[in-house]
């Protein structure tokens, strides 16, 4: 028997690679000798980087730049092969990086996610993928492609720092500097926001707030967001609004499909293709996946739900080990998902699963792969 183990990370507790490990050590003791293959995987959001990474065998390679307040910052991208390089915008722009009394949309700016990738530029890489989850910005974009030489004008010809309060005060959009690696490589987006980029779905009104936004900044804001708006389409003849995507990350979408042509994706789909996820299902008998929570959200670009869809491709049967289930957590059967189990084996508070998650995880497994073999005994008989 030949079991291939997926699972997301179980945030703030187990890491997808423990899962892996944790999976492998329960199968054994089950099923003594098999066949086990591990892969950490994630969802285009916090921790991509580093799964990729582990699962390409990949290298960090350091940057300094600068955080969403300009303040100086250290970050990394994933180099995969001599020309595929991988990294997250949470590393420099991300709303972790900024103390919560300092929270204000007007003030933050993308330019480090810009100089990270111009540091994957000029040492050659030109496949990027970029995962533009859990910004701390709403700037459109403005501060990531000043960074890489597009200069942002006032009514006066001077040039705009790229943040937030700039968006209301842009008169004209200078691409002519615009480094031209960036025009020669070809980037991914992970993404699987559709908000357009201004509007009562846009940037602002749906994602401001978490940033620290108060109803005048995301007034303020969203005037200087429909400002910028009405530039690109008089400069380019494109209106972000009619793209799905060009508001998440505060506009950053906006900014890496109008400046750099960028191909959007599914967050999950970007990363399966990374790793080469159909190639690990060839032989496989079971796949295991989850999660910490499953609900119905869990069927809109997660990873249970990406894993599920690619091995029903190959009527590959999927079970999971999940954390805890809420509303909707039904429907990921729909996904090839063919069982849950939940890793809690009784009533308890919520610290005690997590402070005992890494104990509960194995135990959860253990009773997963006996019922697997209660149904092979069956088929058996």
């Amino acid at each position: 028997m030949k079991l291939l183990f997926a699972s997301d990370s179980f945030k703030g507790t187990i890491s997808s690679e423990q899962t892996v490990e944790l999976l492998t050590k329960a199968a054994h003791e089950v099923f003594g000798p098999c066949e086990t293959i591990g892969v950490p995987v994630a969802d285009g959001g916090e921790g991509t980087t580093d799964a990729v990474i582990l699962a390409r065998k990949g290298v960090k390679v350091y940057a300094d730049v600068h955080g969403p307040l300009m303040e100086k910052a250290n970050a990394y991208y994933g180099k995969l092969s001599e020309k595929e390089a991988v990294l997250e915008m949470a590393q420099a722009s991300g709303l972790p990086m900024v103390p919560e009394e300092l929270r204000n949309p007007l003030n933050t700016t993308t330019y480090g996610t810009g100089e990270l990738v111009k540091a994957a530029l000029d040492a050659g890489f030109t496949e990027i993928s970029i995962a533009i989850g859990g910004s701390a910005t709403n700037d459109g974009g403005m501060g990531f492609a000043r960074a890489l030489g597009i200069r942002f004008l006032d009514a006066d010809g001077n040039e705009l720092e790229g943040k937030g309060s700039d968006l209301e005060k842009v008169a004209d959009i200078d691409v002519s500097g615009l480094d031209e690696k960036a025009k020669a490589a070809h980037f991914t987006v992970m993404c699987d926001v559709t908000n357009p980029l201004c509007g009562k779905d846009g940037a602002t009104y749906t994602f401001g707030k978490q940033k620290g936004g108060t109803p005048e900044i995301l007034d303020r804001l969203e005037k200087g967001m429909c400002n910028y708006r009405d530039v690109i389409i008089e400069k380019f003849g494109i209106n972000p609004d009619e793209t799905p995507g060009t508001g998440a990350a505060g506009g950053l979408g906006a900014a890496l499909k109008i400046y750099l042509n960028a191909e959007m994706k599914s967050g999950i789909e970007t990363v399966l293709d990374l790793i080469d996820f159909d190639s690990l299902l060839k032989g496989v008998d079971l796949v295991v996946t989850g999660e910490g929570r499953t609900d119905w959200q869990s069927c809109f670009g997660k990873v249970m739900q990406g894993v599920g869809d690619r091995s029903n491709k190959y009527d590959i049967p999927v079970v999971a080990l999940c954390g805890g289930l809420g509303k909707g957590y039904d429907q990921i059967y729909e996904h090839g998902i063919d069982s849950i189990m939940t890793t809690v084996d009784r009533p308890m508070p919520l610290a005690t699963a997590l402070e005992k998650a890494e104990e509960l995880y194995y135990k959860g497994a253990i009773r997963m792969f006996r019922m697997v073999y209660a149904g092979m005994k069956l088929s058996a008989r």
